[in-house]
């Protein structure tokens, strides 16, 4: 068959118009949580459901749009995890829990997959987004991570303005402050308990943290159309807690963890288990030297290995192609997921 000189140009410049469009479409994606634990669907009202979801939404689509645009995985985790840690529904910035003394600490870190720089705080009482100064503190300083004092002391040096304490009080919070102290003061208090324990201190904090006080943080990882990871991770912490306690979303490897090439994680749970276990480090040492898929990976780590230990929580994670995987081994964990070109899923438990 021949073709006129017309038709040849014809199907030459759809060629070029058509081509272009394949050759761009770089994968790209985002995933977010607000928190694993005992999430029951018989006390979480309609209303509050909503409420849950609705945020989720926004902060997923804020995300998104950062990456669609063709911006920076980092910007697209920062900026998810600030409309989080600006709602009380969850226990990070705004939303943080209580310690035992009545005041708020929060941690937090973020990842550069790119450079594998990170940044991280902990134990800060006056930064309304931990995250931002994690970033700060990976962008503007020697160091990984700061703590307490120093840290918000590095916060004023780089332009910011810390928020009174009292900027963090909500009253629902303080409600399971009450509630928790009142249940370890009564464990504490039991003849039977002390002389099961010996009054052994490390004993009676591993038996106050089973109350499901423990979980909470907020996190997103995401893969940027020039292949870039990124992970980022925030929270308040354990409602409760004394001594300065620390957990893992401020550990780089174990909650917080992110490599081009590989993968990016961030995770939520009881953050004694996922120090001990190098969680977030653990699922892309699956990927990248045993060559499994990050589901896989994700799944083994989560569901074999850490609950096996008596670890519980969950994780987000994506890989190099964009592929997500969010495992957890309690009740629920508040999720969102977006890929491009699709829409968002918003999820609570299993069944979505």
């Amino acid at each position: 068959m021949k073709y006129s000189p017309i038709c040849t140009v014809s199907l030459l410049l759809l060629a070029a118009i058509t081509a272009p469009s394949f050759a761009n479409d770089k994968p790209f994606s985002i995933a977010i949580h607000g928190g694993a634990g005992t999430i029951s669907k018989a006390k979480l009202t309609d209303e509050q459901q909503k409420e849950y979801r609705a945020k989720l939404q926004q902060a997923i689509d804020a995300g998104y749009k950062v990456l669609e645009k063709g911006g920076d995985s980092l910007e697209a985790v920062r900026v998810s995890i600030n409309i989080l840690e600006d709602s009380p529904l969850f226990n990070a910035g705004l939303g943080a829990v209580y310690t035992y003394d009545g005041t708020h600490e929060m941690d937090s870190s973020i990842m550069d997959g790119r450079t594998m720089n990170a940044g991280a705080v902990a134990g800060v009482k006056h930064i309304k987004n931990p995250i931002n100064l994690a970033q700060t503190v990976m962008d503007r300083s020697p160091h990984v991570m700061l703590s307490g004092q120093g840290a918000e002391e590095f916060a004023l040096t780089q332009g910011y303005k810390l928020v009174p304490v009292s900027h963090f009080d909500t009253e629902n919070r303080y409600k399971q402050l009450q509630s928790a102290k009142d249940k370890i003061k009564k464990a504490e208090s039991n003849k039977d308990y002390q002389a099961s324990t010996g009054h052994n201190y490390k004993q009676s904090a591993l038996d106050y943290m089973e109350f499901d006080y423990k979980f909470g943080t907020v996190g997103a990882v995401a893969l940027d159309q020039n292949g870039n990871l990124a992970a980022g991770t925030s929270t308040g912490g354990m409602t409760a807690k004394r001594f300065g306690r620390i957990g893992d979303s401020p550990v780089i490897g174990a909650g917080t963890y992110a490599e081009n090439g590989v993968c990016a994680v961030s995770a939520t749970g009881h953050g004694e288990y996922f120090i001990r276990y190098h969680v977030a480090g653990d699922i892309c040492a699956k990927v990248k030297y045993q060559q499994k898929s990050i589901i896989q990976a994700a799944d083994e780590v989560i569901n074999q290995r850490l609950i096996t230990a008596g670890g519980t929580g969950g994780v987000i994670a994506i890989d190099q192609r964009g592929n997500i995987a969010t495992p957890f081994n309690t009740e629920g964990m508040y999720r969102a997921t977006r890929k491009n070109g699709e829409q968002a899923q918003v999820m609570i438990w299993s069944d979505l």
